[in-house]
C-alpha cells in the first residue's frame, strides 16, 4: 500500500494573515527556445562531457568510473519537458493551492464534472500530459468527502527536487488543467469503532488523518483522538493551526503532540515542544495518556521505517495485530530515487 501524502480559516484554524496565498502562474525556465503560450517549460541543463566522451584536455586522464557515467548518463538524457495546458486526458482543474513552505503545499484539485465519492483514509492520483504522456502520483486526500463537490479533493504534498512530478506541479497556475483518478485504498476507518484513535504518521503522512476528523466531525460524532506527526522542522508540521485549534476550543477531542527530529538546527530555534522521531515518543506517549491495547485503535502512515518501529513498539505494548492499522508513503526496500520520487 501507499500512503499519498504531508488553509484558511474554515479549513485548516488559525488568522488568515498567517497564510501565504500565492497563485502560480506558468513560468519559462531556461531552454533552447520560450514556452508557447499556456505551457509550462523547465529544462535541467549540464556542462559536463556526454557519458564516455573525453574533453581536449583530458584526453590523458584515465576514464570516468562507472557510477559517474550513469550519473552523466541520467543528465544527458535530461530534456525541456512540455506541460500541456489542455488535453483530452484532463477531467480536472488545479483550483486552489497554498503554501506551508518553500517544499510544502495544500492544494485543491476539482472534477469538472460531478465529484466522485471516497471514504476518508483513500487516496486519489493526479497528473498532467508532459510531452505527450501523463505523468501523476497518488495523494491520500485530507478533505472530507462533503468538501469534494464544493472545493475539490485537498492534498499536502511534498516538493522533491528532480522528482517526476511534483516539480511539474509546483510550475502550475490556478486553473490549469489535470487528470485526476481514484479512488483507491483501504486505509479507511473501522465503523462503529468509540476506541481512542492513535493516529501516527511522519511528515504529510497526517493527511489521511486530517481528512479522518473532519468527516467525524461533520457527522457530529468525532471520536476522542491522539494525534502524533514527527518532522525535521517545526515549520513543515501540516495542519498544526487547525489541531491545535480543536484541542484549545474542544470543537474536537484531541491531544496533539508533534515532535521535531532536529533539535538542535538551527531552524527548530524557539522550538520546545518534544523531540526524537516520532516513532520514538509512541511508548511514552501511551505510557503518560494510559493508551493500551483493550481502549485504542492505532492508525500508521508514513515512511516504512517509521512504520516498522512503530508497529512493533505497539505490539510490544500488548496491541494486538488487528488495532493497528498501516498504511506506507512506499514499500519498503523501494523508497524513491531522485528521478521518480513523488
Amino acid at each position: 500500500m501507499w500512503c499519498r501524502a504531508d488553509c484558511t480559516r474554515d479549513a485548516r484554524g488559525g488568522s488568515p494573515a498567517a497564510w501565504s496565498r500565492l497563485s502560480y502562474g506558468t513560468v519559462a525556465l531556461t531552454g533552447p527556445k520560450p514556452a508557447r503560450p499556456g505551457e509550462a517549460r523547465y529544462t535541467a541543463e549540464a556542462s559536463l562531457p556526454r557519458a564516455g566522451q573525453i574533453a581536449p584536455d583530458q584526453s590523458r586522464k584515465p576514464p570516468l568510473p562507472a557510477a559517474q557515467e550513469g550519473a552523466l548518463a541520467m543528465t544527458e538524457l535530461a530534456a525541456p519537458r512540455t506541460i500541456a495546458a489542455e488535453a483530452p486526458q484532463y477531467n480536472a482543474r488545479l483550483v486552489r493551492r497554498e503554501d506551508e513552505t518553500d517544499s510544502l503545499a495544500y492544494v485543491w484539485v476539482k472534477f469538472e464534472g460531478e465529484p466522485v465519492p471516497f471514504e476518508s483514509g483513500q487516496y486519489m492520483t493526479i497528473g498532467v500530459l508532459v510531452d505527450g504522456r501523463i505523468v501523476q502520483r497518488p495523494y491520500s486526500v485530507a478533505s472530507s468527502p462533503a468538501a469534494a463537490g464544493s472545493d475539490g479533493y485537498e492534498f499536502y504534498v511534498r516538493l522533491v527536487t528532480g522528482g517526476a512530478f511534483t516539480p511539474l506541479l509546483w510550475q502550475l497556475a490556478v486553473g490549469h488543467g489535470m487528470r485526476m483518478i481514484g479512488p483507491k485504498g483501504k486505509f479507511v476507518l473501522e465503523p462503529d469503532d468509540d476506541r481512542i484513535h492513535l493516529f501516527i504518521s511522519s511528515g504529510t503522512g497526517n493527511a489521511p488523518f486530517v481528512s479522518m476528523m473532519r468527516t467525524l466531525l461533520a457527522a457530529g460524532r468525532p471520536r476522542r483522538a491522539v494525534f502524533l506527526n514527527g518532522v525535521s522542522h517545526a515549520s513543515e508540521l501540516g495542519y498544526r493551526e487547525l489541531l491545535e485549534g480543536w484541542q484549545q476550543d474542544g470543537s474536537y477531542p484531541v491531544t496533539y503532540v508533534p515532535t521535531v527530529s532536529r533539535p538542535s538546527d538551527p531552524r527548530n530555534a524557539g522550538w520546545t515542544g518534544r523531540t526524537g522521531r516520532v516513532e520514538t515518543i509512541v511508548a511514552p506517549v501511551c505510557a503518560e495518556l494510559g493508551l493500551d491495547g483493550s481502549n485504542t485503535i492505532a492508525y500508521l502512515c508514513g515512511n516504512p521505517d517509521m512504520i516498522l518501529s512503530a508497529d512493533a513498539t505497539l505490539l510490544e505494548l500488548g496491541f494486538p495485530e488487528a488495532s493497528v492499522k498501516k498504511e506506507l508513503y512506499w514499500p519498503k526496500g523501494k523508497e524513491p530515487k531522485a528521478q521518480n520520487a513523488p
